[in-house]
């Protein structure tokens, strides 16, 4: 079953604390909102399983639509309801950032600038410096607990937000919080610096391939895609065509490989995950492909997402693109 209580804490940073010799070791972080409620985010920064160290990719000049969606939520926390239109985090479909671009770090080492503590804490102490800056936590709620203090910052009441890590395709002991739509993550938006950093983790036991409904593993063999990614990929799209609507929207494919690709079967789907096939037969070695969307396939103007699946259903690539991006009327985006 996915988490009880997933959303999206939005709050000042005011300080931290490191657990480096705790049995599950957490970077904390002290927040309030706007109304003066006191929360408590644990980061995990190591895995129960092995291997322990987690997975982190840091991106300090985030660009995706999520980031718009989350305009005009309230100071504090948000509850997200599961699904694809929100500003839920789903690491497999939301397209965020490229997986095989994550790396592993220890979580707490001696010297400076060497493990996931470290990592963490240069980006979480510029949010506790900047009182402009808004952190924005996704992940699960606990509490609030009136009668019990908070066991690291000591507020009453108990409140805050942990699995701040990807949440689907566990190993079979934690498969009971798989979901989609709910992987937790950390936003910290400077907007003295029209600039927001992203940062994600997962624990290398997670599989890639998981099932759109349950977030369960569908191939526990299967390990994040290799650099430089598959062999066909999204390089392009026409989302703003010039005239009015309808428009004709276009995708171009690209088979970097040596090898021709067959392409029966497969689909190019949209943010809401509708889907229109994609022309039939091989794409040859080094060959590129326009994609005329159909089907209701749609590439919207205020940012979206663009997935390419394989005949099996299962994710070949994917990109995201934002409303700035998209609003040069008959320009093409390149990926």
């Amino acid at each position: 079953m996915p988490l009880k209580a997933y959303g999206v804490l939005i709050t000042r940073a005011v300080d931290t604390r490191r657990e480096g010799s705790a049995d599950t070791p957490h970077y904390q972080i002290h927040l309030t909102d706007d109304q003066g409620v006191h929360y408590r985010a644990a980061v995990n920064v190591q895995s129960q399983e092995r291997p322990s160290e987690l997975l982190y990719l840091v991106d300090d000049d985030f660009r995706h639509p999520v980031t718009a969606a989350l305009e005009g939520l309230a100071s504090g926390w948000n509850g997200l309801p599961s699904g694809p239109s929100g500003p839920n985090l789903d690491f497999v479909r939301g397209n965020l950032f490229d997986p095989a671009k994550m790396r592993s770090l220890p979580p707490d080492v001696d010297g400076p600038d060497n493990d996931l503590a470290d990592l963490l804490d240069h980006y979480v102490r510029r949010a506790v410096a900047d009182p402009d800056a808004r952190t924005y936590v996704f992940g699960e709620r606990f509490g609030p607990e009136p009668a019990v203090r908070d066991k690291v910052f000591g507020f009453l009441p108990g409140n805050g937000v942990h699995d701040i890590h990807m949440n689907q395709g566990n190993s079979r002991r934690f498969e009971d919080d798989d979901g989609v739509w709910q992987d937790g993550g950390l936003l910290i938006h400077f907007p003295a610096q029209s600039r927001w950093v992203g940062v994600f983790l997962a624990f290398q036991s997670q599989a890639w391939h998981t099932d759109d409904a349950t977030g369960h593993t569908l191939d526990p063999g299967h390990p994040r895609p290799e650099a430089g990614g598959g062999p066909v990929r999204v390089v392009a799209a026409l989302v703003n065509p010039p005239g009015p609507a309808p428009e004709s929207e276009t995708v171009t494919l690209i088979n970097a490989s040596p090898d021709p690709v067959d392409l029966t079967g497969w689909q190019v789907a949209d943010r809401l995950g509708h889907g229109c096939a994609v022309p039939a037969g091989p794409l040859a070695a080094g060959a590129a492909l326009v994609v005329p969307l159909t089907d209701g396939v749609q590439l919207g103007n205020h940012g979206g997402r663009i997935t390419l699946l394989g005949a099996d259903g299962l994710k070949v690539h994917g990109v995201s693109y934002t409303a700035e991006q998209a609003a040069r009327e008959g320009w093409t985006l390149v990926f």
